[in-house]
């Protein structure tokens, strides 16, 4: 067996099979990626509390001011994970996702200088976890659907269309999934 494709910066968006309530119309970033396993944030999930009421840095809050924290995925809910779009002369070499100037703020960021170096930030809580070899089974068993991420996509101001979005821009019969009603007996 070929070793499977590493998905680090690609998207992966439910399946309408996909029934779990955890994931049912979920558009994922893969952030990891390999032979342990895979680690990723839900980002069509927007929660009521907000970034000023979630983070104790008054400097990132302020900046950041009242974006809703996304649910990150059900893993340990608690945990903060938080994707920047860099200015390009700012670019952190760590934390890279592929996408170019999109990276994971790292933990011990300079918070207070944080504000200059990004025009983008989302704060996601929790986060999507596979064990090794769980990610490719469940590709397999056609529960997600790949596809290239753009970085609008995760810093998009309408989440709640995104898995639309996602598999319009597909086109062929993944664009006929993206306009499926959520429940198809009410068609």
């Amino acid at each position: 067996m070929n070793a499977p494709e590493w998905r680090k910066g690609r998207l992966l968006v439910a399946s309408p099979q996909l029934l779990d309530p955890n994931f049912h119309r979920t558009v994922v970033l893969v952030l990891e990626h390999s032979q342990e396993g895979a680690l990723g944030v839900i980002l069509n999930r927007p929660t009521v509390m907000t970034v000023t009421d979630a983070l104790p840095e008054d400097v990132l809050a302020a900046f950041v001011g009242d974006e809703a924290v996304y649910e990150g995925g059900p893993v340990d809910p608690e945990s903060v994970i938080m994707i920047g779009e860099y200015l390009a002369e700012f670019v952190p070499s760590e934390g890279a996702i592929a996408l170019g100037t999109v990276r994971v703020v790292e933990p011990d960021s300079d918070f207070v200088t944080l504000p200059d170096q990004v025009h983008g930030l989302r704060v996601f809580g929790g986060y999507a976890g596979w064990s090794a070899g769980q990610l490719e089974e469940e590709i397999e068993d056609e529960a997600w659907i790949d596809c290239e991420c753009e970085p609008s996509d995760i810093f998009t101001a309408a989440p709640a269309r995104l898995w639309h979005d996602v598999l319009d821009r597909q086109g062929g019969q993944l664009r006929l999934v993206a306009r499926m009603p959520e429940d198809p007996s009410l068609n």
